[in-house]
């Protein structure tokens, strides 16, 4: 059990258990590299997401969240905005175009990929202490 204040590897636990992960954190937990954003770094994140289908996103994704998706196209940014993600993470080394950088830029959003595969990327965060916010399961 991680006590209040102590940190374990990447995560920070505060009052009440819960845990703080960093935009920074998780480029090194998995191994990412800014595309841009990475004057954004310290910028809390309090849950994830892993889809490459928008529709579930806009359905189970909380604000200050990070996406992790394999889809390269303008849909994901527009969906990040409406539901205040913080950063999307593309798996599988896959690279938005020009577009998508700026329309990210414009709104804020860290850009970060890695060449993890969707689901061990997710297990990585998971195994790090960052929830999706279904509490059922956890």
């Amino acid at each position: 059990m991680v006590e209040e204040g102590e940190i374990n590897l990447y995560i920070r636990v505060h009052r009440r258990g819960v845990i703080r992960m960093t935009i920074g954190d998780i480029k090194e937990i998995l191994k990412a590299k800014f595309i841009i954003g990475e004057e954004w770094k310290d910028r809390e994140v309090h849950g994830a997401c892993g889809s490459d289908m928008m529709s579930d996103v806009l359905a189970y994704i909380k604000d200050q969240s990070v996406l992790l998706t394999g889809l390269c196209n303008p849909q994901v940014i527009r969906t990040a905005e409406m539901m205040d993600i913080v950063c999307i993470v593309f798996v599988r080394g896959k690279m938005p175009d020009e577009t998508m950088i700026e329309m990210a830029k414009e709104r804020e959003i860290a850009l970060l990929s890695t060449g993890c595969r969707m689901f061990s990327a997710c297990g990585m965060l998971y195994a790090q202490g960052l929830r999706g916010g279904d509490t059922q399961y956890e």
